[in-house]
């Protein structure tokens, strides 16, 4: 400790007010009326004292310093700065210190706030499912005591800073949203050019600032979804005059449709709407084509239900919606569960392939999942869709193109009802791009390579900013001792 300062007990230093059951009208406290960050009292209510809680017991008064001695609300501290009319009374669940001497209560109220308080705190909690402290407990805790004068300066010297601090997160927030507003500006010019010419003077004003602009990681995931944009747009690699355009491809799908369809081993698609112009979001390159999901897919289906009675700690992978990503189509398999389902029971229909992609359809729709070469037996659940591409499109193209905005946006646009839900029939109707078969595959090579950019300007970012947390640390650590 510093020279005049002494280490005492919480109990020494305050006293509280008692308590008394409210026979009128009161201004009741309680744990959720504390703004926690400025440690005041935001939202005292007006209690009339027949309607009192068996809680609103405790007295308080200007000056005294209340500590919320229960979670979630640990860190519900405030000092009563005014007087309340009616009288105020808090909750049993405040610990009451109103100190001694006249000294200044945001002292105290620092104190329980910081780094020191809140490790005792810790240690001394009781309870799992209600972590909780005592009054006796709280009381016991040691404090350090400096000098009444440099009681007020510590006051004063805090005030100062915090105030410091909100004004720089007050500028950090402003400049953040700024600057989100200028990427998404600045990218969005990209995707709206109108050729070629206008296109290069757009990415020329990036390319120029690009140190600058893409510094966190919500940027640069809006440089990702920019660059998916684009290449289904066509902008992302040149077209080539000899490749073999897209009305060619068209022609083996439906004639493989039909041969399956022959063979009894699919259903014959329904009759489609035409595309309208109204439902095609941008010109496509020549060669190209609108086309609907359905056009490309040999299976469109939902999981079955009552896999409840088939988990097992082991057998085949079951995938759920929280094994498919966001804004990708990689599977999370941290959390991977098992089924054991008879061969021939009904859950067999959408025993998975390999580059089956599947979409999730309820809750967080659009959420994607593509199954990689060698992975096993694995099953879905209903909340799953399972779309199985006919064999000349299973590529990598189609998994990108329904990660990109253009297919984001119809995932969101038809779901309905409270619970978000996507009907088969609307990922059916979803209308995409079709580029030329060499094309998709020149597409794909440089979606990989530019994602590949990106993650490593993501990785550099993290270890900039670890760095700069251990830098901030010695500094700390130094000062200190």
């Amino acid at each position: 400790m510093p020279k005049g300062w002494e280490w005492v007990c919480i109990n020494t230093i305050g006293h509280d007010w008692g308590q008394k059951t409210p026979t009128s009208d009161f201004t009741y406290i309680e744990v959720s009326a504390i703004d926690s960050k400025a440690g005041i009292i935001s939202t005292p209510q007006l209690v009339e004292f027949e309607n009192a809680p068996s809680r609103a017991r405790k007295i308080v008064k200007a000056g005294t310093v209340i500590y919320s001695t229960v979670r979630p609300y640990l860190l519900n501290i405030a000092v009563i700065e005014q007087e309340f009319i009616p009288e105020p009374i808090a909750s049993t669940a405040f610990a009451i210190v109103h100190p001694f001497c006249s000294m200044p209560p945001r002292y105290f109220l620092f104190f329980f706030r910081s780094p020191i308080f809140v490790s005792y705190v810790e240690s001394v909690q009781m309870g799992i499912a209600y972590p909780a402290i005592n009054d006796g407990q709280f009381f016991s805790g040691l404090l350090p005591l400096p000098p009444l004068a440099e009681q007020h300066r510590i006051v004063a010297k805090v005030d100062e800073l915090m105030a410091l601090c909100d004004q720089l997160e007050n500028q950090h927030n402003n400049a953040a949203e700024a600057h989100e507003k200028l990427v998404t500006h600045l990218l969005g010019t990209l995707t709206q050019s109108q050729n070629a010419e206008d296109f290069n003077t757009h990415w020329q004003r990036i390319s120029e600032h690009f140190d600058t602009l893409f510094t966190t990681e919500a940027s640069i995931d809006a440089l990702k979804q920019t660059l998916l944009q684009l290449a289904v747009m066509g902008k992302l690699v040149p077209q080539d005059p000899n490749d073999e355009p897209a009305s060619e491809l068209l022609k083996r799908i439906q004639a493989e449709k039909a041969k399956l369809v022959a063979e009894g081993k699919i259903k014959k698609d329904k009759p489609l709407a035409e595309i309208t112009e109204e439902e095609q979001p941008f010109d496509l390159p020549v060669g190209w084509e609108w086309i609907r999901v359905s056009t490309i897919a040999e299976i469109i289906t939902s999981g079955s239900r009552d896999w409840a009675k088939y988990l097992s700690n082991e057998g085949a992978k079951f995938i759920t919606m929280g094994n498919l990503s966001r804004g990708s189509y990689n599977l999370r398999l941290e959390n991977m569960r098992y089924v054991n389902p008879p061969e021939d029971g009904e859950g067999s229909r959408t025993k998975l392939k390999e580059d089956d992609l599947l979409i999730s359809i309820t809750g967080d729709v659009g959420n994607l999942g593509r199954i990689p070469e060698n992975f096993g037996d694995a099953y879905i659940n209903q909340h799953t869709c399972l779309l199985r591409f006919i064999s000349d499109c299973r590529n990598r193209y189609f998994p990108e193109t329904l990660r990109s905005p253009m297919a984001i946006s119809q995932f969101i646009e038809p779901q309905r009802g409270i619970k978000n839900s996507f009907r088969l029939g609307d990922l059916a109707e979803m209308v995409i791009p079709l580029p030329p078969k060499n094309e998709q595959h020149r597409i794909v090579t440089k979606v990989d390579e530019l994602m590949a950019i990106c993650d490593q300007l993501k990785s550099r970012l993290t270890a900039a900013n670890q760095l700069q947390q251990k830098l901030a640390d010695v500094v700390i650590e130094q000062a200190i001792n």
